[in-house]
């Protein structure tokens, strides 16, 4: 097993040990996960403070410092299990989930032997394997549900080393500074974020999934390479003559709850899962909540550079929530009734993509505009680096490289899907929505998408979005020339000359051209 490129790449990160060629716990810490998983009777982990006092002891078994975890951390697990919820909760909890967790957790070196063995064979010899997938290194890891739980169980109880991640650009996995904030801050919104990851638990604990989670780096080249699409320059989207796909707009509603198969928009974060484990409760903070198991990305996929995105496949909902920030509430559970793919994934595919934040009016400038058009560029393109024999499906679109369908859905039973997106960096992060639109417009019509499910969130800035969308159709417009008019607009804005939003804007010039 130590052999295996993939498992070094990420083994100083595990809680795990070669032993003799095979991937043990510590004695001590194993007969601290059997102790646990008897239950309380014998274990006494009854409580959140005997539970917090057990991570502590566990975590010394693998020689990691209890100073490396967020201060206030225990009193957090205490606040929470003690007297958040309710004690027939925190009963079945340590008397049910907590024993569940752990006898996955003695299980957790069988099951990445059994990932490591079959990795090669996943897809046709491409590397699927769990490792450190870096910047710049487009690559898919394919891990089952019951892997991921086994690992999240790990976070749950703080189990993973925090050594050098920082170093690599890569979050932290652990759970201890989701409840150290629950402490600090004790809102409302970061007890429902425990609240979901604990029913997350539960339900696991009743039935473990069977079915298998993808998370594909992509990366689109910065330098031209003759047998993929590259990074594109101005020139390329000014002279695109790409038809405008069709456009839904829908004020109601999120795009976690759109009906058909589209690529759902995550507005990450530049760090995979952003504020997730914090005290973060964006969209992208929401989005992890309800499908717990992207959490799992986070343990081994660092930032993103400006010509990536992250695509997961596969992962289950488990939660309903109300709300949104501050108001952000669980409000229970979710039967998810996406079916599955040859490979037993569910057909729920989520893209992360990274805004720039706070862009002021640097994202009227040229290089602000592109970059934030190739950064979704890069989302929605059927495109895989690392894909051999690459398979373009469309004339109009012929420089644009389609994954193959062994594991991308794309084309699935004869139909391109689209894409659900939204508001993508208009929050906290400060761009103007009426220029992202266009932008997502842009770079969904490029990539050959079918079309662009629009969710504004009652955002009022977008409240005139159909009639401008309707006068673009009727000028018949396509990429390039709804390009070129975005680049004469942010010109005016940047250099002052107009305080108009693109919208009114647009109508104004159009009305000035056909009077």
């Amino acid at each position: 097993m130590e052999k295996r490129e993939d498992l070094r790449s990420l083994l100083e990160y595990l809680p795990l040990v070669v032993q003799s060629s095979s991937l043990v716990w510590p004695p001590s810490l194993k007969k601290e996960l059997q102790t646990m998983s008897t239950g309380p009777s014998e274990s006494m982990v009854n409580s959140g403070e005997a539970l917090a006092l057990r991570i502590t002891s566990m975590r010394k078994s693998f020689s990691l410092n209890a100073s490396d975890l967020a201060p206030y951390a225990s009193q957090g697990y205490a606040l929470f299990f003690d007297e958040k919820i309710s004690r027939q909760e925190s009963a079945k909890f340590f008397g049910e989930v907590v024993p569940a967790l752990c006898g996955l957790l003695i299980k957790l070196p069988s099951l990445l032997e059994m990932h490591y063995h079959k990795a090669d064979y996943v897809l046709d010899g491409v590397t699927s394997g769990l490792r450190l997938l870096g910047p710049q290194e487009a690559g898919i890891v394919f891990l089952s549900q019951e892997l991921i739980a086994a690992l999240l169980a790990c976070s749950l109880f703080c189990l993973f080393p925090e050594v050098d991640r920082r170093l690599k650009h890569l979050q932290g996995i652990n759970f201890d500074e989701l409840f150290s904030f629950l402490f600090t801050r004790q809102c409302m919104k970061q007890e429902s974020k425990i609240r979901c990851i604990v029913h997350y638990f539960e339900r696991i604990c009743q039935c473990i999934p069977k079915g298998f989670v993808s998370f594909e780096r992509k990366v689109l080249p910065l330098e031209h390479n003759p047998h993929y699409v590259s990074c594109p320059e101005a020139d390329y989207w000014a002279k695109s003559i790409t038809p405008l796909c069709s456009v839904e707009v829908h004020t109601t509603g999120g795009i976690e709850d759109q009906p058909g198969e589209a690529l759902e928009v995550e507005f990450a974060d530049e760090y995979f899962g952003g504020l997730t484990l914090r005290h973060g409760c964006l969209q992208e903070e929401i989005r992890f909540m309800m499908n717990p198991e992207l959490i799992a990305g986070m343990l081994f996929l660092p930032r993103m550079d400006e010509n990536e995105a992250i695509e997961i496949v596969g992962a289950e909902r488990f939660t309903l929530y109300t709300g949104f920030g501050s108001s952000f509430e669980f409000a229970g559970d979710y039967t998810d009734s996406k079916k599955l793919d040859s490979y037993m994934r569910r057909k729920r595919r989520v893209v992360a993509i990274d805004a720039m934040p706070r862009p002021g009016r640097k994202q009227y400038k040229p290089d602000g505009l592109l970059r934030e058009v190739n950064k979704a560029f890069t989302g929605y393109l059927h495109q895989c680096k690392h894909q051999e024999d690459p398979i373009t499906y469309s004339a109009s679109v012929s420089h644009v490289v389609e994954c193959s369908e062994r594991w991308c859905m794309d084309d699935h039973e004869g139909k391109k899907i689209g894409v659900a997106t939204g508001n993508w960096g208009c929050g906290v992060f400060g761009g103007d929505p009426e220029v992202k639109i266009m932008l997502q417009w842009l770079a969904i019509s490029q990539s050959g998408r079918a079309f662009m499910s629009y969710y504004t969130f009652g955002l009022q800035a977008l409240q005139n979005v159909n009639q401008v969308i309707e006068g673009i159709s009727l000028q018949e417009m396509n990429v390039g020339e709804l390009w070129n008019k975005l680049v004469e607009y942010s010109a005016e804005r940047f250099g002052r000359r107009t305080t108009l939003g693109f919208f009114s804007w647009f109508t104004s010039s159009i009305s000035a051209t056909t009077s």
